[in-house]
């Protein structure tokens, strides 16, 4: 294998690896951006705080939903969010099984993402339930009056996707995380530091018992969470499918939504990629090669994506159901037509610039055609969801949904709600998985000099 051909430089060692990546928590390189990041982080948690407390205190009619659109922002950014979420289930765990060893200097940063993205999306059916304080009667808790949950409700469906994904994607990040603390803790030598990794790594000395029992484990946990990655956003696309307002009623929605989150999820992954390995100087491991792939992937889910896009026009062409013409007019040519061209335009357009070899390859490119997927499937969203409710099947109860200020601050707050316990954990963690990657670069100069 020439190291033209390399996923990794071999000219590197692999105690060189271990320092470089355990030296970001332990004598943080870039403590005065982290602080200005953190900064602007904390203002937008703050928003939400403030947002969350006029919406208890006054409830949801703050936002801008009525009758018909009585869904919007709300569930919008909840599936928008989710969406995101899927992508590092999809690097560690799927790329796992499937031996792809380019993921092993990303899925560190794509698992904690997910874990937050997770956490936005699930506050928002708890705000949008107007009173927050019941949700446990979601629960299916022993109740003396015999009162249980509506399991016909997707409601209820969202808390147990929600929870069951969340606790899944944290006991797989966590697993992979343990070899990384240790490998910390060995290198500390300030005893806070010795006393956080080593409680956290519980107890690992790296014998060869500790790695089989940890592969094994690990291999399983993602073998859980590869189809978690399909029925949890399935769930999703059935809050809409199971209904039948026009635009939502189709079969194709949970595999539309399934190529739709991993298309938004893969480009917020593109964004970290690109922002950290500029951060903290990490171009010897998240190398061109890793932009590459990102970039091939992030074309192939966005033409899947397009292909749902077409489906649904010949769809609605095909049924000649007067309702669902109704709606494909409106989405292109209505009110809200603005947020179906933008979705496409957004979506695809940039999009096409990834054919070309020097474009993924180039960070600063890579970056922009992805801030522009995220910025697509946000409206693609916005369009699903408004464009279906604002003309129902009645025509008197015909209305139009404009945002708020509160729409917005709830949303710009949950990017504050995801900014900063990510940044907390590039401050804590290993923000790329120590063992994985010298065990690729190990056998790179195996095969380079066999």
């Amino acid at each position: 294998m020439s190291e033209e051909s390399d996923i990794l430089p071999t000219r590197q060692s692999m105690g060189g690896i271990s320092d470089q990546l355990t030296g970001i928590p332990l004598y943080f390189p870039a403590e005065r951006r982290w602080l200005i990041a953190m900064l602007f982080a904390s203002a937008l948690l703050l928003l939400l705080l403030v947002s969350a407390i006029e919406l208890f205190a006054r409830g949801v009619g703050i936002w801008g939903i009525n009758i018909p659109v009585n869904w919007a922002f709300a569930i919008h950014n909840y599936v928008w969010w989710l969406g995101i979420g899927h992508a590092g289930t999809l690097i560690s765990a799927l790329l796992l099984l499937t031996g792809s060893e380019w993921r092993n200097s990303l899925n560190r940063f794509a698992e904690t993402m997910t874990l937050f993205a997770v956490v936005c999306a699930g506050i928002y059916p708890i705000l949008h339930l107007g009173r927050p304080w019941y949700v446990y009667w979601m629960f299916p808790y022993p109740a003396t009056m015999g009162v249980w949950p509506q399991f016909r409700s997707p409601l209820e469906w969202d808390i147990w996707a929600v929870m069951t994904y969340l606790t899944v994607s944290l006991a797989f990040w966590y697993t992979g995380l343990i070899p990384d603390l240790a490998a910390a803790r060995d290198r500390a030598t300030r005893r806070g530091w010795q006393i956080f990794f080593g409680i956290t790594a519980l107890g690992w000395r790296g014998s060869a018992r500790h790695w089989l029992r940890w592969s094994q484990t690990y291999r399983l946990m993602a073998g859980l969470a590869v189809p978690l990655v399909v029925s949890v956003h399935s769930e999703v696309s059935l809050l809409f499918a199971a209904g039948q307002i026009p635009g939502w009623h189709s079969t194709i929605f949970p595999p539309y939504f399934v190529l739709g989150a991993a298309f938004s999820g893969f480009a917020v992954v593109s964004i970290i990629a690109v922002a950290l390995r500029s951060w903290f100087g990490l171009e010897n491991l998240v190398t061109d090669d890793h932009l590459d792939v990102l970039g091939k992937v992030l074309l192939a889910t966005g033409l899947m994506t397009a292909y749902g896009y077409v489906f649904e026009v010949f769809d609605a062409l095909y049924s000649g159901e007067e309702h669902e013409l109704q709606t494909l007019a409106d989405r292109c040519t209505g009110a809200y037509a603005w947020t179906y061209w933008g979705a496409v335009i957004f979506n695809f357009i940039p999009l096409q610039a990834l054919w070309w070899r020097l474009v993924r390859r180039t960070g600063w490119m890579l970056l922009l055609i992805s801030v522009s997927v995220a910025i697509g499937m946000w409206l693609e969203r916005y369009m699903i969801l408004v464009t279906s409710l604002y003309r129902d099947f009645l025509v008197s109860s015909w209305s139009h949904f404009t945002p708020t200020f509160w729409d917005w601050s709830t949303y710009f707050g949950t990017i504050g709600l995801f900014l900063v316990p990510f940044l907390i954990a590039i401050r804590l963690i290993p923000m790329i998985s120590i063992s994985e990657t010298k065990e690729l670069l190990h056998e790179e100069k195996e095969e380079k000099h066999g």
